[in-house]
């Protein structure tokens, strides 16, 4: 089984339900079981339309579904719950996004592992080091925790 992590979150309707329906759903796949859930986060939307905020959090989970078929599974569990393809980064009940898959890199056209911005966004660096601060990211070669220290740091410096 390899490990992932998924971050998860929700800004339509009832955030928390949404987010418990798709680790519910996720927990359903065959060969495959939710292990850890972060604590939820409150946060501000990252670009797009003005919209409400969002609950994030970030969950791990053991799979035996290879990472192109465990993204198609992402997205229906998504349109499952209501997501509809709008804009980019508009509002949606339910967004799920494939972190880290084992230490796999991926640089494909539809499928990008590591996920190639999660250093860059608190909303998944604050739950991913509740949960996996040992993770190493195996691109920049960095734990999860040195990850989000150092973005802490930024963000500090940059106000």
């Amino acid at each position: 089984m390899s490990i992932v992590y998924i971050g998860i979150g929700s800004n339509l309707g009832d955030r928390r339900a949404n987010i418990n329906r798709g680790i519910d759903l996720l927990n359903q796949l065959k060969d495959t079981k939710v292990e850890k859930v972060s604590s939820l986060f409150e946060t501000d939307p990252q670009g797009g339309p003005p919209q409400g905020r969002f609950l994030n959090g970030v969950l791990q989970m053991a799979t035996s579904i290879l990472p192109l078929e465990l993204l198609a599974k992402l997205k229906w569990i998504e349109k499952r719950l209501g997501r509809k393809k709008t804009e980019v980064c508009g509002p949606r009940p339910l967004d799920l996004d494939l972190l880290f898959y084992d230490d796999v890199v991926i640089k494909g056209k539809e499928l990008e592992i590591p996920h190639p911005r999660l250093h860059q966004r608190i909303f998944v660096l604050r739950p991913l080091a509740e949960i996996a601060p040992e993770t190493v990211h195996p691109i920049l070669n960095k734990s999860i925790a040195r990850l989000f220290e150092e973005f802490r740091a930024n963000s500090y410096e940059n106000n």
